[in-house]
């Protein structure tokens, strides 16, 4: 229990950061679609479906590849060997990109925007070569520094949206402000940020160990590939949109999508200040004596957070909803299935401790992979008839096919004893009452969400009563 509570306090202090900077972020989705129309917030959607993609390729996997090697690199050369293997990768992929910037922008059909490659190549490039000084301080422990740097990042960036899309005098939008700041704020805050990092880039012995290296790319390629995939089954959807749906529609159906995804953000918020946690959680315990007891506890009480989390967001959907603008909340339906699906990725990201401990990293590339063929298979079969919906579900199937295949490999190689009782009576007693609450079909708003939050206090109940004996015998 005082190491789940470690874990659980690594993410508290690590989701300090994703959690204020997405939540001051999802902030800005409301001036967004207010200050754009769907089209234009389409706009936006589609060129960080490409960062996203970009981000991945960048990294190509050395992140985790530095977690695990600088525990079994006596020399102490893995930092300096990555970062300088990541700062070569980007500044090669500045100059190319810079060089055929017109050639890529009349490819995504954005002829009079070559200023949008340049400026997402380097907003890109300068993101993954930080990746590697936070990673390094994730494995320190030095969570407060990694918080405050990435709270002045996320400072920066919203204080620029706010400059250039806010007219503070007369307290409303202001006139004429394309969504080309949207870029120029990322740009300058993403610098910010490297700058910040400087001590860790430039305060360091630079030695380059090549065989390392070798070591670190053969047991990153994989994790590419795995994050290739992934990234497609994250947002291709986004980027199939415009070319599956007919071009008068193709980029406001883009936008309203884009916009109610971004309603699903408290789960991914938590998803992603458990996988900065955990990471280093799960390496540094892989060789204690009661770590799968240990694993399987974790999976508990995420899928006990989440269930709670999805159950939360649907429960008060009418007060969450007003954050997008009045046209955006047609998108309303994909809510629930986009929260579910993401729900089982972050089951997924648990699961997938396996290949990772014991060096069988080409399984999570084929897991990917196959999920990846479950996005575009059933993209291009359901765009064109339900559109934007279609995407919703294929990303809903998709992660919860990973899911299931994750697991049954992974109790061949590493099994695991998780508590199936209780993980799916969770996860279910959370989908039960959201079914219920929308067969009641309330009318009148203010009694509904008293209904609503009765319940949740339900949900809250039933885990407190389970979950006490537990408490008291780990107190014992």
């Amino acid at each position: 229990m005082n190491k789940i509570k470690n874990l659980a306090g690594q993410t508290a202090t690590y989701g300090v950061s994703s959690i204020v900077g997405r939540i001051i972020n999802y902030l800005l989705v409301p001036l967004y679609t207010r200050a754009f129309v769907t089209a234009e917030f389409g706009v936006v959607t589609e060129m960080y479906a490409y960062v996203a993609f970009l981000i991945v390729i960048l990294t190509y996997g050395m992140e985790t590849a530095f977690f695990r090697f600088s525990q079994v690199d006596k020399k102490k050369n893995t930092y300096s060997t990555t970062l300088i293997s990541l700062l070569g990768t980007s500044s090669l992929f500045i100059i190319i990109t810079t060089f055929f910037s017109h050639d890529i922008a009349n490819l995504l059909q954005y002829p009079n925007h070559s200023e949008y490659i340049i400026w997402l190549a380097l907003i890109v490039s300068l993101d993954a070569l930080s990746s590697i000084p936070f990673a390094k301080l994730r494995a320190q422990n030095k969570s407060k520094r990694f918080v405050i740097i990435k709270l002045i990042n996320i400072a920066v960036n919203i204080g620029l949206n706010l400059y250039f899309y806010v007219d503070f005098h007369n307290w409303g939008l202001k006139q004429g402000a394309g969504v080309e700041y949207v870029f120029i704020s990322n740009l300058i805050s993403s610098s910010i940020t490297v700058l910040l990092l400087s001590p860790e880039i430039i305060k360091i012995k630079y030695v380059f160990d090549y065989k390392l290296w070798e070591k670190m790319i053969i047991y990153a390629l994989p994790l590419l590939v795995a994050g290739l995939a992934g990234i497609i089954n994250e947002t291709m959807d986004r980027i199939l949109l415009k070319y599956l749906l007919p071009k008068d529609i193709a980029m406001s159906q883009l936008g309203i999508y884009g916009a109610c995804y971004k309603i699903s953000i408290l789960m991914t918020i938590f998803i992603q200040a458990f996988r900065y946690a955990a990471d280093p959680f799960f390496f540094s315990n892989s060789k204690e004596k009661n770590s799968k007891k240990l694993y399987a506890d974790v999976m508990k009480y995420f899928v006990i957070v989440v269930s709670f989390i999805f159950l939360g967001i649907m429960m008060y959907e009418d007060i969450v909803i007003l954050f997008i603008g009045e046209p955006f909340r047609v998108g309303a339906p994909v809510i629930p299935v986009l929260l579910l699906a993401n729900l089982f990725l972050g089951i997924y990201f648990n699961l997938s401790i396996w290949y990772k401990l014991t060096n069988k990293t080409l399984y999570g590339a084929y897991i990917a992979i196959f999920g990846a063929t479950i996005t575009l298979v059933l993209n291009f079969l359901l765009i064109p008839v339900i559109g934007y919906m279609g995407s919703a579900w294929a990303t809903f199937i998709c992660y919860a096919s990973m899911m299931i295949v994750s697991y049954l490999i992974g109790q061949k190689y590493f099994p695991v004893k998780y508590d199936f009782k209780r993980i799916t009576g969770y996860l279910g007693l959370s989908v039960s009452l959201f079914f219920i609450s929308k067969l009641l079909n309330i009318e009148t708003q203010n009694f509904r969400l008293i209904v609503n939050t009765i319940f949740i206090l339900i949900f809250i109940f039933v885990v407190i009563i389970v979950e006490e004996p537990h408490f008291l015998r780990a107190k014992k």
